[in-house]
């Protein structure tokens, strides 16, 4: 710890005083008959704390040997899970993230990854693909990262299906896994790409296109290869889907993007600020409404999130408020 630069007196403190934190509200629910609801808020606070603390820490300890933050945060998550805290102290992990149901917890997860989404898209000057050459990139790098992974994982799936998933039809094994080694993990590249200052890059823009690009076509795959498996496929439906995606997509930058914008100079011209509570209110809106109808889709509600974003992300004052107010938190 000494050589990454992190005072060792200061580190013990930060554990013993979350060693005290954590003991003491384990006594304190152990001594206590507690409504429900509150039992959970009570849980849903305690993994917070502890998944708050660590990703921090993993963060910061990253950072220290020259990763990126989330590269950190990432290892901290496995660290904290079955393979290693459910292993060495297995009472203490049941405790903390076996005592709750999940849900409550997923939920906040996505609301925060939605959002996440949404400064994502907010960030990236999208004004790079403008130009031809551009798009034609972005073209060939989506189609390289669907094709060769997903070549690959059919090669893994059916050829491995016997000790991967005994008992399934080899072909469907094959179409999972392919499936599952296609889709990208759009919002960790975002983190990265922000963090390494690569938002007004062409490289940046053109990574991030690609991936979000990507990431749809994966989901519209993975409906399509659940429907193949369960014998409930259907030409009509599946075409009449990417209809009403293309739809929701073009329908975002030609009708949504222009309303927004009238919306939110008419609200900056009424409050005479440029960014007020209510521009938040109407943005938070906007966000959780799209995610709503990707959700609808069958393509993931963070889409929803990150296309507000793209249709927003020339509005300068706004994305510099909306970094200060809202991008840490």
């Amino acid at each position: 710890m000494l050589g990454l630069g992190i005072n060792h007196q200061k580190l013990k403190f930060f554990i013993f005083s979350l060693t005290f934190l954590v003991s003491t509200l384990l006594f304190a629910a152990d001594n206590s008959e507690v409504h429900k609801t509150e039992r959970l808020m009570y849980f849903v606070l305690l993994q917070l704390i502890v998944i708050i603390l660590a990703g921090r820490l993993g963060g910061l300890l990253a950072k220290r040997t020259g990763q990126n933050a989330a590269v950190g945060e990432i290892i901290m998550g496995i660290l904290l899970g079955p393979s290693l805290l459910g292993l060495l102290l297995p009472g203490f992990f049941h405790y903390v993230f076996r005592s709750a149901p999940p849900e409550p917890l997923a939920i906040l997860s996505q609301i925060g990854l939605l959002l996440l989404m949404f400064q994502i898209g907010l960030e990236f000057n999208f004004s790079h693909l403008q130009a031809v050459h551009y798009r034609k990139s972005v073209l060939w790098v989506s189609m390289a990262s669907l094709l060769c992974p997903f070549a690959t994982g059919f090669v893994v799936g059916y050829y491995g299906a016997t000790q991967l998933s005994p008992g399934v039809n080899a072909l469907h094994s094959g179409l999972f896994v392919a499936t599952a080694f296609s889709i990208t993990a759009l919002p960790i590249l975002g983190r990265i790409l922000m963090d390494l200052g690569m938002t007004n890059h062409p490289i940046g823009v053109i990574a991030i296109s690609s991936a979000a690009i990507n990431d749809v076509v994966g989901w519209v795959l993975l409906a399509v290869v659940t429907a193949l498996t369960t014998a409930k496929f259907s030409a009509a439906s599946f075409a009449f889907t990417l209809v009403l995606i293309a739809t929701f997509f073009i329908a975002s930058w030609y009708v949504v993007r222009p309303l927004a914008h009238q919306a939110l100079n008419l609200i900056e011209k009424k409050s005479g600020t440029e960014f007020s509570d209510l521009s938040l209110g109407f943005l938070l809106s906007l966000i959780f409404l799209a995610g709503l109808c990707t959700y609808l889709l069958g393509i993931f509600a963070i889409f929803g999130g990150f296309m507000m974003g793209v249709i927003l992300h020339d509005r300068e004052p706004l994305v510099r408020a909306w970094r200060e107010r809202m991008g840490q938190f």
